[in-house]
């Protein structure tokens, strides 16, 4: 086997050709996405042992805990709030806010999880206000559809802003000596416009779609008799708050954000008592065997060295600080693409020690830490597999009982693709025009 690290070895084909095999299969929707996840783990492990690239303890390895984990946590917690009445009475009080117009109720929400976003993780966001978008919707005789799949888009830009908002920023900061607040004040202006240029698209696009229904105009519902256990509402807000307290401190304290979680987790269940087996049937569990399947075949392709060497190739023009911005522009829009089509961590990990091998050379790297950011960042709305948020949302859809409201694989990509590049033309606009700032 070819030993240089910037040639194409078979096992790179190899991997690459599974990958795009399962992810045609997952598009196709011949079959449910799991079952295809499942299938595609089971082949990329089988040939990987074959060939020598990956073992079922590196597919193991592979699968990331921390998210996993994350999502179960935060699956349950809704699910402890969700009989109290809470996501109710918060939906009748968004409702009524918008006056029964659905394109200003999508302007509050994605405002809302884009904020959100900024300072808790955008997964943990658009598990929260899934299932309240749902209930509004319905409050609204609307399509739910445009809306959650907006939040998840916005909430993915939105996160883009801070250290904490993505993995891969989180990532980021912990390599480098970026502050909170630098990180800020670089990323939040360019996110700051793209986010308007990308809600005006949104708009557009969704605009047969954002009619007012039947009861639009008339929300004369009391929210404040949709509370149906004031006292249990109290007790998991208390859990709930000290959840996002712990998101804001679980560094300083060297907790991971799923361990986190479940400690907010135990004391909402010491609190409420409910039945364990109650709250576990609604677990989706089918999303999260997903995911497990993603993250083992996209860790095949990583042991294939595939994403290293691309990563590799992405930085060879930063050996000349002429090509300095050139360099961050195709950082930016190859992360983005490849964002798009694997998980943006396996990404950002191969790109971390390529970019701080650069600094050890002298090349300026700051501008590429932004670039990177953005890429991975903006990238994930490009397909519905591009981010944990987008698969949370077309899961939600699919579980809702809507007709309308399901989103195939090819019809996100026909709204997020554009989305995505929409985005990345005018955070490259912005980059080139105010470069002399992000250096």
């Amino acid at each position: 086997m070819d030993t240089d690290p910037n040639s194409l070895t078979t096992d790179m084909l190899v991997a690459a050709g599974v990958m795009v095999a399962i992810y045609a299969l997952i598009f196709s929707d011949v079959i449910h996405r799991t079952s295809a996840a499942i299938i595609g783990a089971v082949v990329m492990i089988t040939v990987g042992m074959l060939m020598g690239f990956y073992s079922q303890v590196a597919a193991l390895m592979a699968i990331d805990a921390n998210t996993i984990l994350l999502l179960f946590g935060m699956m349950v917690v809704v699910e402890i709030l969700r009989p109290t009445g809470g996501f109710e009475y918060a939906a009748i009080r968004m409702a009524k806010l918008a006056r029964g117009s659905p394109k200003l109720l999508l302007i509050y929400l994605c405002l809302a999880v884009s904020v959100i976003s900024m300072f808790l993780d955008n997964v943990t966001t658009i598990v929260i206000f899934a299932p309240l978008t749902l209930l509004i919707t319905r409050i609204l005789d609307v399509n739910p559809m445009p809306y959650l799949v907006a939040e998840a888009m916005l909430s993915n830009i939105g996160g883009t802003a801070t250290l904490v908002g993505d993995p891969p920023n989180i990532m980021i900061g912990s390599a480098t000596d970026i502050s909170f607040n630098q990180f800020l004040v670089h990323m939040g202006p360019p996110i700051a416009v793209v986010w308007l240029f990308s809600t005006a698209l949104l708009l557009f696009m969704f605009r047969r779609q954002l009619v007012t229904g039947g009861r639009g105009r008339h929300i004369d519902l009391d929210e404040r008799r949709a509370i149906k256990d004031a006292p249990a509402l109290k007790r998991g807000l208390f859990g709930l708050a000290l959840i996002i307290l712990l998101f804001f401190t679980h560094r300083t304290f060297h907790v991971y954000p799923a361990f986190a979680v479940l400690i907010g987790l135990a004391v909402m269940l010491a609190l409420t008592r409910p039945k364990p087996e109650t709250l576990l049937r609604e677990v989706h569990w089918a999303l999260l065997v997903f995911f497990a399947g993603l993250f083992v075949i996209v860790g095949g392709v990583e042991a294939s060295g595939l994403l290293s060497m691309l990563g590799h190739e992405l930085a060879v023009l930063a050996g000349d600080p002429g090509q300095l911005l050139l360099t961050a522009l195709v950082v930016m829009w190859a992360a983005a693409f490849l964002s798009a089509i694997v998980d943006n961590i396996p990404f950002t990990v191969t790109m971390i020690p390529i970019i701080l091998g650069l600094e050890q050379q002298g090349v300026h790297v700051l501008p590429l830490w932004w670039a990177l950011a953005l890429g991975v960042g903006l990238g994930g709305n490009g397909t519905y597999i591009g981010a944990t948020a987008n698969i949370i949302v077309v899961s939600e859809l699919d579980d809702s009982g809507i007709p309308d409201a399901r989103v195939s694989p090819m019809q996100w990509l026909r709204i997020g693709l554009p989305t995505m590049l929409l985005s990345l033309s005018v955070a490259s606009v912005l980059f080139v025009l105010f470069f002399d700032f992000l250096r």
